[in-house]
């Protein structure tokens, strides 16, 4: 359901007089009028676009909007039965294609496209038997209207351009890198039949992308052998050669319209079968897709990785993207967040089994950054207000859920200028609940939603200005 919303002052009227901030649970005549009306005071329905066919189920954590407000994209995904087993050539099409486990089971997965002015379903695109993670947009990634697919199971990245409410097709990238590499490559391999078709899991050489990064691996450990007369890195590499061929694509992330941050980790890290992943080794690469170069390739140990992406954070999170006013508070341009960033960083290296190693993969571990995942408020900006960033932060995550409103200070008195109330108040979770709360404020008005989680249940929270 797309819905408008009219956030000033639309409600009001309706909690005029009332005292206090918090209008709870309790029934009584003025708070179940309140929460009765209040809805539609800020939301208006406007279309009903049905987009999911029977089976499957969107995932309420996958959206992407386009910058001019115009399409949103959104994905859902399908069980395959037991019963309904894939064949062995759809589960494993190429030979990077991961194993699946009952950690990590294959789907059947849409992107639909739909616009929001006309109400309508423009386009679906289907991944078949496949595993794309489509929660928080991690599988996907929007810049201005180019969209990139991560395809885990297969090991792919679907390129895509948005033209007039259509998927276009630019290009496939893992067994191959030029969208023409098929066509070439098709002439010099034999046609048979029967038992002797043509798989591309049976293929002995290394694909195109995986041939691209071992390359840019190996002239670099050459380059610094051959500089420093010291053969240690070339053998590092003949050392290590069979880890990084097995090395398979985690997350990725478009840094602008022709480059690919793409974080690669072994598979148990990738097939979510190992218990701590962003302890294990893994790496981060800048790909060119446009003329197919690598340009760096990065550890997740990598200090000179970590320094850039501290001094220029924004360009990874494309801030600037939808308007220049709506710019997020990062460490890269925002002094207390920059503080609070070395403050965890220094409590990480003092830890107990810390060190500035672990500091520095904790911190890259928020690389690559999911798309729109980023919160814009002014009621955010830690330039503005001074708040706990353990109950609510910029970024759209489920955070853990205290007992206490949340307090926010105005940065330059330090005076208590308002305090948000999340879940049900005096409401005693039971002691094995993990109570959660994800925020989604508005970008520039007085007006957030909360959705605490306890257990299974949720209890949704209204936050509006008022004086």
């Amino acid at each position: 359901k797309f819905i408008n919303t009219v956030v000033s002052s639309a409600a009001a009227d309706l909690v005029d007089g009332c005292k206090g901030e918090y209008i709870g649970n309790e029934s009584d005549q003025e708070g179940d009028y309140i929460r009765s009306k209040v809805f539609e005071r800020f939301f208006k329905l406007k279309y009903t676009v049905n987009v999911a066919q029977s089976g499957e189920q969107l995932n309420r954590e996958c959206s992407l909007f386009t910058d001019d407000g115009h399409y949103v994209i959104v994905g859902s995904a399908a069980y395959i039965p037991d019963d309904l087993r894939p064949h062995f050539y759809e589960i494993y099409t190429n030979n990077e294609t991961v194993t699946p486990n009952p950690r990590s089971p294959l789907e059947d997965y849409s992107l639909h496209l739909v616009d929001l002015q006309a109400g309508q379903l423009c386009d679906t695109r289907t991944f078949k038997v496949d595993k794309i993670f489509l929660s928080h947009n991690q599988g996907l990634y929007l810049y201005k209207d180019t969209l990139a697919v991560l395809s885990v199971q297969h090991q792919t990245i679907h390129i895509f351009q948005l033209i007039d409410g259509m998927f276009s097709n630019v290009r496939t990238i893992g067994r191959f890198c030029y969208e023409d590499d098929d066509f070439i490559l098709s002439d010099a391999i034999p046609h048979g039949s029967g038992s002797h078709v043509h798989r591309p899991f049976r293929e002995a050489t290394i694909n195109s992308l995986k041939h691209r990064l071992l390359v840019f691996l190996f002239k670099r450990a050459k380059h610094i052998s051959d500089t420093s007369g010291d053969p240690y890195e070339l053998r590092k590499f003949y050392q290590y050669f069979d880890q990084f061929k097995a090395l398979r694509m985690w997350k990725m992330q478009l840094l602008d319209e022709n480059h690919l941050l793409v974080k690669y980790a072994g598979e148990d890290v990738v097939t979510l079968k190992a218990s701590e992943p962003n302890s294990q080794s893994s790496f981060f690469v800048v790909y060119n897709f446009i003329t197919t170069e690598i340009l760096a390739v990065y550890e997740n140990t990598s200090e000179e990785l970590l320094q850039l992406f501290e001094n220029f954070c924004d360009l990874f999170r494309n801030a600037k993207l939808h308007s220049e006013s709506q710019f997020t508070c990062s460490p890269s341009n925002n002094i207390y967040a920059r503080l609070i960033q070395q403050r965890f960083k220094q409590t990480i290296v003092s830890a107990r089994f810390g060190g500035p190693t672990e500091a520095t993969k904790r911190l890259l571990a928020q690389l690559p950054i999911s798309a729109q995942s980023y919160s814009s408020s002014p009621y955010l900006d830690l330039s503005l207000f001074s708040y706990d960033d353990k109950w609510v932060s910029v970024m759209e995550r489920p955070k853990a859920c205290g007992e206490h409103p949340i307090r926010f200070y105005a940065r330059d008195s330090g005076l208590l200028k308002f305090r948000i109330y999340a879940g049900v108040l005096g409401k005693n979770a039971p002691p094995t609940a993990r109570r959660l709360v994800a925020f989604t404020f508005h970008p520039t008005d007085p007006f957030a939603i909360s959705v605490q989680r306890i257990n299974a249940e949720y209890v949704v929270n209204f936050h509006i200005r008022h004086i």
